[in-house]
């Protein structure tokens, strides 16, 4: 387990806390997702989702969750963030490789924290942990990707130290398209 204890005036990663009761500390614990969680990690894109405003494009279902996640071939890994026994937030990442750099890296491909422990540290409780994974597995990367309309995580990830990557135009091959190419 993983836990990130924030004691007011404490600046985890460079972010400040924004909370009207800083006399309380916050124990955020970290755990990576058990099968039994699917649902909870289900409900959490949908509300990733709505937050983006692509609620319309979550086509994921529990069984889809299961297989990628806890099936014979794991393709991505969830960490959740609670507070007591409440979902604060959680991150999926999965690994990637850098032929440039020899090495694997890590690619977040979501975090969320609920409204209700933003601007408390989560977030960067969340991006901490996976880093210290990153780093641990030997990793040379750690990647992601955000909306462009959504300054505050721009921000947030700046100050953190992330460099964005403006000379890079990310593609998508979905649906039709991507059978299509497939050559079926």
């Amino acid at each position: 387990m993983y836990s990130a204890s924030l004691e007011s005036g404490d600046v985890p990663l460079g972010h400040r806390r924004r909370n009207f009761m800083s006399a309380i500390p916050l124990d955020f614990h970290i755990d990576p997702a058990v099968e039994n969680d699917v649902p909870l990690v289900l409900a959490l894109i949908r509300e990733l989702a709505e937050f983006e405003k692509l609620e319309h494009e979550v086509k994921a279902s529990e069984d889809d969750l299961r297989r990628a996640l806890f099936g014979d071939r794991r393709y991505a890994e969830v960490v959740i963030a609670r507070v007591g026994n409440e979902p604060a937030g959680f991150a999926l990442f999965f690994h990637n490789f850098s032929t440039f750099v020899g090495k694997p890296g890590i690619y977040l491909e979501d975090l969320y924290v609920k409204l209700a422990w933003r601007g408390q540290g989560c977030g960067a409780a969340l991006l901490q942990y996976v880093a210290r994974e990153a780093v641990n597995r030997g990793c040379g990367r750690f990647e992601w990707a955000v909306l462009d309309w959504n300054q505050r995580a721009i921000d947030f990830y700046q100050k953190l130290g992330a460099k964005p990557l403006n000379d890079w135009t990310t593609f998508r091959v979905t649906g039709d398209a991507l059978k299509k190419l497939s050559g079926n």
